[in-house]
């Protein structure tokens, strides 16, 4: 070994003389010898193998002593499978398979004994010979048990398909595998013991394979599975048939599916299932025609990366960093989405075949290839041998001396500085042909504006006195303005040395401070005072001084002109977007595009937005999970505010985004809290994925679809399992006791505090018995409780209470609950008084306006009122008009009680528009940051009105 590799060497000394003794190592030739030393200092994965097990090194020398020989895996592999009759036996065989073959290609690899390509063929048949094995074993066991599902063509399969890596047979050493399921038809299997629908029968099929590739066991774990591409994600069925399957992908099929689908590989059937699936996808991944817009969707997938690589704090990433592998892989790709219809050659999932074809189609020079394609497996190889040092999934080049000298010995360099240059002279070129390709195109013509900036320049840069500074802007600004702009450039001068900035950011600094002060001063020309200037210099002020240390987001705005005016623009409309922005910089981001800025998403695309942001993250990191779910509000939140703050958003349509918003992210965390029950306690019999018998009801404004910024979440827990009903994992728990740990998961997930804050506020003391009530309640205690001890206010709270997670069947259930309580008889003098006794209540409590000043939602005649008045008449009328509480938002119940005639549509209108009003200047305050005061005589009609309306129901005898 090269006496240069001080460390490694050592390393490899210390654990020779460790297997020495527990094994006949030393009596092997001198030349295997030699081998084994190094293995044992580059790897820990072989080192902890071997000196945990001997018994694994005789399978090791024979590879060494015969590195070029073909093995079958599949064939070997299911010779063993013949002597397994449990599952138990299933899970150990096939993870004692998996790493002694594990072993051995990563012993070839890093001595240099087979090729990088011969690897990721090696490694990928391996994979499909362990889920094709524990496939089929597993399939045959149920058929044997419920009988054999039947279709067209014979015996259904449970078709596997393999996206990613896996799919184009350039599987990453230690990598997960992302798979989607599909079976042909639906029916029954009627030659079982007794009837089991085809959907049971694979779903069952699915999870038990599942299990037997994901889990962890004393063997260690075959791979991590990951099921999130399937359609709908974790909200969808864990399998599905063709016919859903097509209809799917083509009506909601996305272009990020379309990009994952070209990598999709069917691993375990080549029946006419097989080319019925393969027909189904062809026409939704492959166009007819030549589809070049394509490369927009590409070039907007690269960016979403490069702003994960920001938000994640990636660096020396050789996947998703620039010139990384993954800009090969979208090289190769935008080729076969604008191609791939017409070029049946590009219709390959893997990515050196295609780059490949395409010199042979004329359409990449043979030079390039050629350069590519050894730059793309130059990363590959240091991939490879990143991951085999420990047996980890990683792709950050190492930052200890250990590691770094292990891989600048396997990749033939003298030392990890010449290693480097290497990397960054391939990741140079991979990254000049992906922006010839994809990368953006700015307009050329576009040059930095330049009047005037000299200016700014110089009041930033030389050391000037106040009034120097104002004799600069004495062309450019009013005598005010300019003295407002000299005092706080001297103010943030002060406040940057006392940060004590690195060099690159005093540098990002000098350019990006002059730009921004133009970007003011274009602004002011419109329509700024002195005040509304001196605010916003403040506002830009504090948000520089929270990213100092964070360069990247200097650099981020130097290098973006149009996402400076947005920030300038945003910070002057809103001070709670300013805020939002200096606590959360990653919401600088978003700046950059104006168009999605000010468009929000979709009121139902939320769901499946959210899906994709956490699609980056691996499904066991539980804390980037977390940061994941509360940076998407975050983001989405800021478009709203700037839909919101420009009018493009009306203040109903405000509403219902933060509402949608609110659910998708309900949603994902019940499925995020389950899915960490079910790993530790299984679930309970009679649940699954898709009916968990678990419902979240929302309450208040979440209920009535009226949520504001700051809103927090009025929700009510329940669930439908029988108590004494057990689960199904290991560690077996009560169904009582499960959903209790679900409940305080969520609570968890939803309430702590992480770097990007919490992620909404949960008020429970609406259950049952308030705070000193169950967390989680089952339906027939919720249903006594609100028939029995219920309070009138806690009738008026489901006035405005609907479920917002929750199965088809459940969901009814509760509703028809909540049907019966608000529709059941009263006594109108005893509701009269009960209500108007706790909206005294509320005022005095709350109400913090004056004879000058009104509470737009607490003071007499304000939002609170309205909303009293709303629920007292449903609660008076419902039991003779049902129909009303079908409704759980004010706006729409008014409606319902003027058609019922229980109030009169002058009433109706004079709510209706006070209520909008008053909703409107309170989302108005919330982002100024004030509290809801405004001056009376704003409102004074309104109140009037309200008062008036107020006075003639409580203050008569009924």
């Amino acid at each position: 070994m090269n006496t240069s590799f001080s460390i490694l060497n050592k390393t490899a000394d210390k654990y020779w003389l460790q297997l020495s003794e527990i094994s006949s190592v030393e009596t092997q030739p001198e030349g295997i010898k030699t081998q084994l030393k190094q293995l044992l200092g580059l790897s820990d994965f072989i080192r902890d193998t071997l000196l945990s097990d001997p018994l694994k090194l005789p399978a090791l020398l024979d590879t060494l002593e015969n590195p070029t020989q073909t093995i079958n895996y599949q064939a070997e592999l299911s010779a063993q499978l013949e002597k397994v009759s449990t599952e138990a036996e299933l899970l150990d065989c096939l993870r004692i398979f998996r790493k002694q073959h594990m072993v051995a290609i990563a012993a070839l690899d890093l001595l240099n004994l087979q090729s990088i390509e011969h690897s990721l063929i090696h490694t990928s048949e391996l994979a499909d010979a362990l889920i094709n094995g524990a496939y089929f074993w597993l399939y045959e066991n149920l058929c044997q048990r419920y009988g054999t599902p039947m279709g067209e063509f014979g015996p259904q399969p449970l078709l596997i398909l393999g996206m990613g890596k896996l799919g184009g047979k350039e599987l990453n050493f230690s990598s997960d595998i992302d798979l989607i399921f599909c079976y042909p038809s639906k029916g029954e299997i009627v030659n079982g013991k007794k009837t089991l629908e085809h959907q049971q029968f694979f779903s069952r099929l699915a999870q038990r394979l599942i299990h037997a590739l994901h889990h962890t066991n004393q063997q260690g774990q075959v791979f991590r599975v990951d099921m999130r591409l399937r359609p709908l994600g974790e909200s969808g069925p864990l399998v599905m048939h063709m016919a859903a399957f097509e209809d799917y992908y083509q009506e909601q099929g996305r272009e990020w599916e379309r990009y994952a689908m070209v990598k999709a590989r069917i691993l375990n059937d080549h029946s006419e299932y097989a080319e019925e699936l393969h027909n189904i996808l062809k026409p939704f991944i492959y166009r007819r025609y030549l589809d070049y817009s394509a490369i927009d969707s590409l070039r907007e997938m690269k960016s979403l990366i490069n702003q994960e690589v920001r938000r994640r704090g990636l660096t020396n990433n050789i996947k998703l960093g620039s010139g990384g592998i993954r800009e090969v892989e979208f090289i190769a790709q935008s080729f076969q989405l604008i191609k791939g219809g017409r070029e049946p050659r590009l219709q390959f999932p893997s990515i050196l075949y295609t780059l490949e074809q395409l010199t042979e189609l004329d359409l990449l020079p043979e030079d390039e290839y050629v350069h590519l394609r050894q730059s793309y497996l130059f990363l590959r190889k240091v991939e490879h041998c990143l991951q085999q040092f420990a047996d980890k999934q990683t792709q950050v080049l190492p930052d200890t001396p250990l590691d770094q000298e292990r891989l600048a010995k396997v990749m033939n360099c003298e030392d990890y500085s010449l290693l480097q240059q290497q990397l960054n002279e391939h990741s140079a070129w991979i990254n000049q042909q992906f922006q010839m390709l994809i990368g953006d195109n700015p307009n050329e013509s576009e040059t930095q504006e330049t009047t005037h900036i000299s200016a700014f320049v110089d009041a930033w840069k030389l050391d000037l006195t106040p009034q120097e500074i104002s004799d600069l802007f004495a062309q450019l600004a009013s005598n005010e303005t300019a003295e407002l702009l000299a005092k706080h450039i001297i103010e943030l001068k002060s406040q940057v040395v006392k940060k004590h900035p690195s060099p690159k950011a005093i540098v990002a600094l000098n350019t990006l401070v002059p730009q921004l002060l133009a970007n003011i001063i274009s602004l002011n020309q419109t329509n700024l005072d002195g005040s509304e200037l001196s605010i916003l210099l403040e506002r830009i002020a504090h948000i520089l001084l929270t990213v100092i240390r964070r360069t990247t987001y200097l650099q981020l705005l130097v290098e973006n002109q149009g996402a400076q005016h947005q920030l300038v623009r945003l910070c002057h409309a809103s001070p709670w977007i300013a805020e939002q922005i200096a606590k959360y910089p990653i919401l600088l981001d978003e700046l950059l595009n104006p168009v999605l800025l000010y468009h929000p998403t979709e009121l139902n695309d939320y769901p499946d937005e959210l899906r994709q942001s956490l699609l980056r993250v691996e499904p066991d990191d539980l804390e980037l999970q977390m940061e994941t779910l509360r940076q998407f509000k975050q983001i989405q939140q800021l478009k709203i505010a700037a839909a919101d703050v420009t009018g493009v958003l009306p203040i109903m349509k405000v509403s219902d985004h933060l509402t949608f918003l609110a659910e998708a992210i309900i949603r994902e965390v019940v499925n995020m809290a389950w899915d960490q029950m079910k790993e530790k306690y299984g679930i309970p019999e009679g649940s699954s994925e898709q009916d968990k018998k678990f419902a979240v009801i929302g309450y208040g404004k979440l209920g009535g679809i009226e949520l504001g910024y700051g809103s927090d979440l009025d929700l009510v827990f329940v669930h439908e399992c029988d108590s004494q009903t057990m689960t199904n994992g290991k560690k077996s728990i009560e169904a009582n006791q499960f959903y209790t740990k679900l409940a305080q998961r969520i609570m968890h997930l939803f309430m702590t505090k992480t770097p990007s804050g919490q992620l909404y506020e949960i008020d429970m003391r609406l259950r049952p018995s308030g705070n000193a009530g169950l967390l989680v309640c089952h339906v027939n205690g919720f249903e006594q409780y609100q028939l029995q001890e219920a309070w009138t206010w806690e009738h008026q709270a489901l006035v405005r209470a609907r479920v917002v997670i929750g199965s088809p069947d459940f969901t009814q259930r509760i509703e028809a609950i909540r049907r019966d309580i608000l529709c059941r008889s009263r006594d109108i003098n005893t509701l009269q008084q009960d209500v108007a006794n706790m909206r005294q209540k509320m005022r005095d409590h709350l109400n913090k306006g004056n004879e000058n000043w009104l509470d737009v939602k607490q003071d007499a005649g304000a939002m609170a009122d309205i909303e009293f008045l709303v629920q007292f008449w449903v609660l008076k009328n419902a039991q003779h008009f049902p129909k009303m509480v079908d409704w759980s938002d004010n706006i729409r119940l008014l409606e319902q009680l003027c058609v019922a005639n229980c109030i009169s549509a002058d009433d109706k209108a004079q709510l209706t528009e006070a209520y909008l009003d008053y909703r409107n200047r309170s989302h108005r305050l919330t982002l100024l940051e004030k509290d809801n005061l405004v001056d009376k005589s704003q409102y004074s009609e309104h109140q009037k009105n309200v008062k008036a309306i107020w006075d003639a129901t409580f203050n008569q005898p009924t």
